[in-house]
C-alpha cells in the first residue's frame, strides 16, 4: 500500500523545502454540525464543516464561505483532500483523523492527502472557546463530524453518477473511490462526477457504515506523517526559513519575577555575525545571522540582574508551607454522605507529595515571526492557534506584541517535536514577534536546553493529606483528601476569587470505588514559579498518591491490592475491565523469581481507563528497576490501534521518567537544574518490556494520548511495596532503604 502525500496550504509537501503552511487548528467538531456545498470550476466536491462558536453560531451557515476552512475535497484528479485542524506533535492524528474519513467516504488509502487548516474564530472550539490541541480530544470531537462528512461527499457523488446513467441511486454502490451501477457494471471515478454532485443538496441524514463493513476503522493504518519524518522532510519550527531571518537568543533572568539592570551591548555587538541588541518584555535579545553568533553574543552582555522578592524563594520552605496549608479547610471539589471518616473504625493516614515537573519536550521551544505595518505572520509549534479560552491563542497574544488586530495575524503551524501541554503557552512567540518588530526583519527566536528546563510552565507541586476509616470487612466507611496545589488556571488565565481549579483535583473528584462518606477539597497557594499544563495534568499527581494510598488500604485489611479494588469497583464496569485484563495479562498472584514483586493501579482521566501492572525489582545500589508493565486500555472504539500502543507506550515511559527521575527543585528563586545531566530522562537500560491490552468496546472513541501516564507511578511504587515493605510516599522514587 502507498503511503498518502502530506501538504501544505499550498499543496506542497509538508517538509524543510515546503512552502509555509496554513496553522492545524485544535478546535473540536461538535456533534451539531452541519454541511455546505459549493462548485468551483477546478475544486470538484467541496464540503465545508462548519464548527460551531463560528461566525454564524451554532446551528446557523454562514452564508459566505470563508478560507481558509475546514473543507473536505474531492478534486476532479480523482485525490482527497483532509484540512486537519489538529495541532500533530506525535500523537497521530494525522493518520486517525484521516482514517475516519476515508472510511465512509469509501476511498483507497492512497487517495487521501492532507493539509493543515488556518487559524481564527472559524475554528473555535465552542466549549471553550478556543482553537487547541489538547485534552486527549481529537478523536473523540471528530468521530461523527468527520464520518458524517464522508458519507453524505459518498452519497452525493452517488446521485451524481446516477443521475448522469439515468437511473436510480439505490441501485448503485461504491468501492474504492468508485461509483458503481450494479446491472449494468458501469463504473465513474469520485474525480468524474465531482463538479455536478456538488451542485447537490447535501443529504439532511445519512446511515453511517455498520462497524462490521469497516475497511480501515480498528485497523492499524501506516502513519502519514512517518515517511516525511523518517526522510527528514517534515518541518519542524527549527525547520522554518523565511528569507532575510535572524536569529534570536534571549537572556532571562534566571529569578522568576526579575528584571535587567544593565547589560554590555557593545561587547555583544562585538561578536562577528551579531546584527541588534533588543530589550524585550522576557529579556534582552542578541539577533545575529545565525545561532551560534546570537548565543555567544548573549553569552557576552554580561547582563546585571534585578532579582527581586523572589530571589527568597526555595523548595524546602515551600514544602513546609504546603504542610501547613493542609491544615486548613479547602474548596470542596467532591462530597458524599457526612464528608467525615466514621468512629470507632480503624483509622489509617498518609500524606504524599510529588515535585514541580518540567515538559522537556526534544524540541526546544522555538518561534519565527515576521512583523510588517499592517500584517504579523508566525511559523511556530503551537498547540494553541487562536482563541478567546485559557486567555488567548497565538493570533491574540502576537497582535498584541505587534500593535495589531487578531485578524492581521496569519499562523503557519509546524510539526511539534513534543508538546505535552507546554506549547499551549505563548512565551517563545511573543519574543519572536517582539523581537521581529523592532528589528524589522523577520526573527527565529531560539531556546536552548537550559532555557527550555529553566523557563519552563511547570507542573505543579502537590502536597495531599489523606485519611480513612475502614469498617469489620476492612472496606472504607470514610475517606478525605485534602490537596495543596497551585492552580495552574488561576495563575496563567485568571480565576474568579476563590475558586476552585478543577485540574488540580482530577482523578479525586471523579475517585470511582463506591465510598460512603467521601471529601475532596482543596487549597491553592501562589508562588512566582509558573506553573502550566503536564501530560494528564492532576491526574499525574493524584492518580500516584490516591493509587498509592488505595493500596495502603487493601494491606491495611489484609486483602490482595487486585481482590480491593475489585470489590470497591462494582459499580463502575470500565474500571473493572481494564484491571481485571491488566491483572490477567500480567499473571497477577502468580510465582515470581526471587527479588521481584508486582504492582497494580488503575486511574480514570479523559474519559479512558487503564490499569497498569508493574514487575520491578532492586538494583545492587537499590534503586529501581522496572523489568515489565502490563497494561489495558478501555478508550473506546478504536480507530488505529498501532496509534493507541503507540500512546499508551509512550505515556508509560514519560510517567516513568518522572516517577524514577523527575524533580524540578527551586534554591534562591531559580531552578536549579539546567539540562538532562541533572534532568534525566529514562535511558534505554532503563527501558522495561511493555505490553499493551485493548478492551475490545463499541463505545465512541476517547482520549488516548495522556490516560497512560498517570497509572505508572503508582503501580511501580505500589510493586515496591511488595518486595521492600517501604512505602514510597514522596516522588520521585530514590534508592530504597535497606
Amino acid at each position: 500500500m502507498s503511503t498518502p502525500t502530506i501538504t501544505g496550504g499550498t499543496g506542497a509537501p509538508l517538509g524543510p523545502s515546503a512552502a509555509p503552511s496554513p496553522g492545524r487548528a485544535a478546535a473540536a467538531f461538535s456533534r451539531r454540525d452541519f454541511l455546505k456545498a459549493g462548485a468551483t470550476a477546478t475544486a470538484g466536491l467541496t464540503l465545508a464543516i462548519h464548527l460551531p462558536g463560528c461566525a454564524g453560531g451554532p446551528g446557523r451557515p454562514v452564508t459566505t464561505p470563508f478560507k481558509p476552512n475546514a473543507w473536505l475535497r474531492v478534486s476532479t484528479d480523482n485525490t482527497v483532500t483532509l484540512v486537519v485542524d489538529r495541532s500533530e506533535m506525535g500523537q497521530g492524528v494525522y493518520t486517525a483523523l484521516p482514517m475516519l474519513l476515508a472510511e465512509e467516504l469509501d476511498v483507497p488509502w492512497e487517495m487521501v492527502k492532507l493539509e493543515s487548516a488556518g487559524a481564527g474564530p472559524e475554528y473555535y472550539n465552542s466549549m471553550l472557546p478556543a482553537q487547541v490541541t489538547g485534552g486527549s480530544t481529537s478523536v473523540a470531537a471528530a468521530w461523527k463530524p468527520l464520518r458524517e462528512a464522508g458519507a453524505k461527499a459518498r452519497a452525493m457523488l452517488v446521485s451524481a453518477a446516477a443521475q448522469a446513467w439515468g437511473v436510480d441511486p439505490s441501485e448503485c454502490r461504491t468501492e474504492r473511490g468508485m461509483v458503481i451501477h450494479g446491472p449494468t457494471r458501469r463504473r465513474v471515478r469520485y474525480g468524474e462526477v465531482a463538479e455536478p454532485a456538488a451542485a447537490l443538496a447535501v443529504p439532511e441524514t445519512i446511515t453511517l457504515k455498520d462497524p462490521k463493513d469497516w475497511r480501515y476503522i480498528g485497523t492499524a493504518q501506516p502513519r502519514l506523517d512517518l515517511a516525511d519524518k523518517v526522510t527528514g522532510r517534515a518541518r519542524f519550527g527549527l525547520d522554518v526559513q523565511v528569507p532575510g531571518t535572524l536569529v534570536a537568543v534571549v537572556a532571562r533572568c534566571p529569578v522568576f519575577g526579575g528584571q535587567a539592570k544593565s547589560w554590555d551591548e557593545a561587547a555583544a555587538r562585538a561578536v562577528a555575525g551579531v546584527t541588534q541588541v533588543v530589550r524585550l518584555a522576557s529579556g534582552i535579545a542578541v539577533l545575529a545571522e545565525g545561532y551560534w553568533a546570537a548565543r555567544r553574543g548573549s553569552d557576552a552582555l554580561n547582563v546585571v540582574w534585578d532579582e527581586g522578592v523572589t530571589a527568597k524563594l526555595d523548595s524546602e520552605a515551600m514544602r513546609l508551607e504546603m504542610a501547613a496549608l493542609a491544615k486548613r479547610p479547602g474548596l470542596v471539589a467532591r462530597k458524599q454522605g457526612t464528608g467525615t471518616l466514621v468512629r470507632g473504625h480503624q483509622q489509617v493516614t498518609a500524606a504524599y507529595e510529588a515535585p514541580y515537573l518540567a515538559h522537556a519536550c526534544m524540541e526546544p521551544m522555538n518561534a519565527t515571526a515576521q512583523v510588517e505595518a499592517d500584517r504579523c505572520t508566525v511559523w511556530a509549534p503551537t498547540q494553541y492557534q487562536s482563541g478567546l479560552g485559557f486567555g488567548g491563542g497565538v493570533q491574540e497574544f502576537a497582535a498584541r506584541a505587534a500593535g495589531l488586530d487578531p485578524s492581521k495575524v496569519v499562523v503557519h503551524t509546524t510539526f511539534l517535536g513534543g508538546g505535552f501541554g507546554r506549547r499551549i503557552m505563548h512565551d517563545f512567540v511573543i519574543e519572536a514577534v517582539e523581537a521581529s518588530k523592532a528589528a524589522g526583519a523577520p526573527v527565529k527566536v531560539v531556546w536552548s536546553r537550559e532555557d527550555d528546563i529553566q523557563h519552563d510552565f511547570y507542573r505543579p507541586p502537590t502536597y495531599t493529606e489523606l485519611a480513612a476509616s475502614l469498617g469489620p470487612d476492612g472496606l472504607p466507611t470514610g475517606l478525605t483528601a485534602r490537596v495543596v496545589c497551585p492552580s495552574i488556571l488561576n495563575q496563567s488565565f485568571g480565576l474568579p476569587k476563590g475558586a476552585l481549579d478543577d485540574t488540580a483535583v482530577e482523578a479525586l473528584s471523579n475517585l470511582p470505588y463506591d465510598i460512603p462518606n467521601l471529601l475532596v477539597d482543596c487549597v491553592h497557594p501562589d508562588w512566582a514559579v509558573p506553573v502550566g499544563f503536564w501530560r494528564s495534568v492532576g491526574s499525574s499527581q493524584n492518580g500516584f498518591l490516591i493509587e498509592c494510598f488505595m493500596d495502603e488500604l487493601a494491606f491495611a485489611a489484609g486483602e490482595d491490592p487486585v481482590a480491593y479494588r475489585k470489590a470497591l469497583l462494582g459499580k463502575k464496569p470500565r474500571h473493572l475491565g481494564v484491571l481485571a485484563l491488566a491483572a490477567e495479562k500480567a499473571g497477577w498472584g502468580s510465582p515470581l523469581p526471587e527479588g521481584r514483586a508486582r504492582g497494580v493501579a488503575v486511574v480514570e482521566s479523559f474519559s479512558s481507563y487503564v490499569a497498569e501492572v508493574a514487575e520491578v525489582s532492586l538494583n545492587p545500589d537499590r534503586t529501581v528497576k522496572v523489568e515489565k508493565v502490563v497494561a489495558a486500555v478501555d478508550c473506546g472504539t478504536v480507530v488505529n490501534p498501532d496509534i493507541v500502543h503507540a500512546q499508551v507506550e509512550s505515556a508509560i515511559v514519560f510517567g516513568l521518567t518522572a516517577a524514577l527521575h523527575g524533580e524540578i527543585t527551586i534554591g534562591r528563586g531559580r531552578v536549579t537544574q539546567s539540562n538532562f545531566h541533572d534532568y534525566p530522562l529514562l535511558r534505554m537500560g532503563e527501558m522495561p518490556v511493555v505490553e499493551v491490552h485493548i478492551v475490545p468496546s463499541t463505545e465512541p472513541p476517547t482520549g488516548i494520548g495522556e490516560p497512560g501516564t498517570p497509572p505508572i507511578a503508582p503501580a511501580v511504587a505500589n510493586a515496591v511495596y511488595a518486595l521492600t515493605r517501604q512505602r514510597i510516599r514522596r516522588l520521585p522514587i530514590r534508592a530504597v532503604p535497606a
